[in-house]
């Protein structure tokens, strides 16, 4: 069977199940989109993965685990999404050591987080993205092509339901106040005491006024 190269779209909050995130997947080289339901804490770490801006001061478990495969030269070379049952995407980690290459089973949020901190490509069988890829309508894709211009590759949902979960009583007008460079100082305080939905919400605000 074929394999199909995917892209990370983004994520924003699921309309669908509670808690939960939509990781979308983007076909490389087509339009289909492959929508996955992660966990809060999958969809975190994926996002700070992707944020270049924010830098725990301590691993999170999926930095730890690249941590280890690094000391131990382990390479996770690629990602395949190989089986779809009742909704469940399945995983495997295509890794090497050694010479030697060994396939691991792997939740599917974890090996696309783990992926992107070992800049591994991911995959999919053609099959699977036939069955559960869906096209994006004329208007809907240019309207994204409007919000990717405007703004990072990662949801302002996400980030702004997160805050909303932990209860961050702090208001958005306070940050408008402030000049960039204090925002900034903000931002790297925030990281320090790992406070990663105050961070964000200050990055939001940073990004608006580039």
């Amino acid at each position: 069977m074929s394999l199909v190269r995917l892209n990370i779209k983004g994520i924003s909050y699921s309309q669908t199940q509670n808690g939960a995130y939509a990781l979308i997947l983007n076909e490389v080289g087509g339009e289909r989109k492959l929508p996955i339901v992660i966990g809060a804490f999958e969809a975190q770490s994926i996002a700070i993965a992707l944020e270049k801006e924010i830098k725990p001061p301590r691993p999170l478990t999926h930095d730890l685990f690249k941590n280890f495969s690094d000391r131990f030269e382990i390479v996770v070379k690629q990602v395949i999404i190989h089986k779809l049952v009742d909704g469940v995407f399945y995983s495997s980690l295509i890794c090497e050591r050694d010479g030697i290459e060994e396939i691991i089973d792997a939740r599917t949020s974890d090996a696309i987080a783990l992926a992107l901190r070992f800049n591994a490509p991911i995959f999919t069988y053609k099959n699977i993205l036939d069955k559960a890829g869906i096209y994006l309508k004329a208007e809907e894709a240019q309207r994204e092509q409007q919000e990717k211009e405007k703004e990072e590759i990662i949801s302002e949902e996400l980030l702004q339901e997160e805050i909303e979960l932990q209860g961050e009583d702090e208001d958005d007008s306070d940050y408008r106040k402030l000049s960039v460079s204090e925002l900034n100082e903000m931002l790297s305080q925030a990281v320090a005491k790992e406070d990663y939905e105050k961070a964000a919400r200050i990055r939001d605000e940073i990004s608006k006024r580039k």
